[in-house]
Parts: C-alpha cells; sequence; structure tokens
C-alpha cells in the first residue's frame, strides 16, 4: 500500500499533468497547434518549460496525450459494453447517436486540433488514423449487430459507412458549428436520418 507521502505525491503529479494539458489544450485551440510554443504553455499552466519537457515531453508528447485522453474515453468503454445485450434496432442507433454527441461535446476541441494538424504533420497523422480506425471499427461493431438482428435495409459493409456518415466527425461539427444548431437539435436529426437510411420497414 502505498504511504501518504507517496500518494501525496502521485496526486501532486496528476495535477501538474491536467494543468499543463489543459493550457496546451485552450492554446491549440486558440492559436494552432504550430503556433504554439512550450514556453506558452509552461505561462498559462503556472510552471517552468521544464517541467512541461518533464510531464508532456514537448509539444508532440501533449498532443498524444490529449488525443490519448479521447482515446481512452469512458463513454466509448461503456457503449461497446452495452452493445452486444442490446435487441432494439433503434435504440442500438440511439446508442451511437448519444455517444458521439457525448464525445465530441468533451472532445470535440482535440479532435478539431488533430484534423487540422494531421495534414502537416506526420506523427499527427498517424496518432489520427490510429484512432480513426479504432473509432471506425466499433461502427463496424454496430452495423455488425444490427445485421444480426436482421434491422438492416442495405449491407452490413454499406451499414458501416453510413454510420461514419452520420456519427463520423462531420455529422456534428457541420450541424453544430457550421449550422449553429444544438446538439439537441443535432442528435434528433442524425438519429432519424441514420434510422432511415439503415433499418428495413
Amino acid at each position: 500500500m502505498a504511504s501518504t507521502s507517496e500518494q501525496r505525491r502521485a496526486a501532486h503529479a496528476a495535477l501538474t499533468k491536467s494543468a499543463i494539458l489543459d493550457a496546451a489544450r485552450a492554446l491549440f485551440i486558440e492559436q494552432g497547434y504550430f503556433a504554439t510554443t512550450i514556453d506558452q504553455v509552461a505561462r498559462a499552466a503556472d510552471m517552468s518549460p521544464a517541467t512541461v519537457y518533464a510531464v508532456a515531453g514537448g509539444k508532440q508528447g501533449l498532443i498524444n496525450a490529449l488525443l490519448q485522453q479521447w482515446a481512452d474515453s469512458p463513454i466509448l468503454r461503456e457503449s461497446a459494453e452495452q452493445l452486444p445485450t442490446m435487441t432494439d434496432p433503434r435504440a442500438i442507433i440511439a446508442l451511437v447517436a448519444q455517444s458521439s454527441r457525448r464525445v465530441r461535446e468533451q472532445h470535440g476541441d482535440v479532435m478539431r486540433i488533430l484534423l487540422v494538424t494531421a495534414p502537416h504533420d506526420v506523427a499527427v497523422a498517424e496518432g489520427l488514423a490510429a484512432s480513426t480506425a479504432r473509432y471506425r471499427g466499433a461502427l463496424v461493431s454496430v452495423a455488425d449487430r444490427l445485421q444480426q438482428l436482421g434491422a438492416l435495409a442495405v449491407s452490413a459493409a454499406d451499414a458501416a459507412d453510413t454510420l461514419w456518415f452520420y456519427f463520423g466527425y462531420a455529422g456534428y461539427f457541420t450541424l453544430t458549428l457550421d449550422n449553429g444548431w444544438t446538439f439537441d437539435r443535432s442528435q434528433a436529426w442524425l438519429f432519424e436520418r441514420c434510422c432511415e437510411a439503415l433499418l428495413s420497414a
């Protein structure tokens, strides 16, 4: 069992890392990944640049840590755990609509940082590609479950692509950022349109 001093050090380290990541996240959104410096992150986090390097390993480490926060979101794990027990096709699609909305609300800014940065940075592009593969793989599992239930009006492969069309990166971003819709309206619209596109009568 960890001693009180060890627990205190671990808690301090976690708070330090959180402060640094929060500062980096805000700066990356405000002025872009490439325009942000470690010195700026350090000032925003009220840390020394040496501490930022020690905790995160530089800008690449910062953006990787932000990507990992998104990848490790409990929302994704909870949804995957529910899927095998669900038998109502509309409820399954509703779960996807709700889960993808919650991820956008919590990590949408990080997604945008990665999407904008990836075309100009190989390491970021590789990290984004890995996250995209996991995300699309989760939607393939949804399509397969809908096929098992005999609910699809299209093939499972087309269903996976359709789920990506509605609930991949673009859907919520287009409706909430470009169109100015609320998340409630966006979720309801994406859910209904996806059901219409996928489910047999």
